[in-house]
């Protein structure tokens, strides 16, 4: 992938993962990933329609899945697309969890464990500094 590609990428999610919206500067010693939404074992290719900022362990959770079981119906649903879909939408910051408005959102924050003890506490961190993290 062209370095070019990477910072448009980069600055097109202004430096924030684009499923829990942690921002880079938060952990500045582990790099966010450029990752793709579908995976090349799925077709997916390189070009930036198909590419997301994502920190580790979003990338790492999601790893090649295009979907998921959202937890409240049981039924197979479409992980959060961040090219497609509004982050707004889907998901709510409630006191430093990610809660999902949607089957989408709930399947996704689920599967990428957006609501880990790390997660939230770190989350706390930041929005007592005063970072929006919506």
């Amino acid at each position: 992938m062209e370095e070019a590609v990477r910072q448009l990428v980069r600055l097109r999610a202004d430096n924030r993962c684009e499923y829990c919206h942690l921002p880079q500067d938060a952990l500045p010693w582990a790099r966010f990933q450029i990752e793709h939404i579908r995976a090349k074992q799925h077709r997916g290719n390189d070009e930036p329609e198909n590419l997301a900022v994502a920190c580790r362990k979003c990338n790492l959770h999601k790893g090649p899945n295009l979907s998921s079981i959202d937890p409240e119906t049981d039924e197979l649903v479409p992980l959060f697309n961040p090219r497609l879909d509004s982050w707004s939408e889907h998901f709510r910051l409630v006191e430093n969890q990610i809660v999902g408005l949607t089957a989408i959102g709930r399947a996704t924050s689920v599967l990428l464990e957006m609501n880990d003890q790390d997660r939230i506490q770190l989350r706390a961190e930041l929005t007592s500094q005063g970072m929006d993290l919506s």
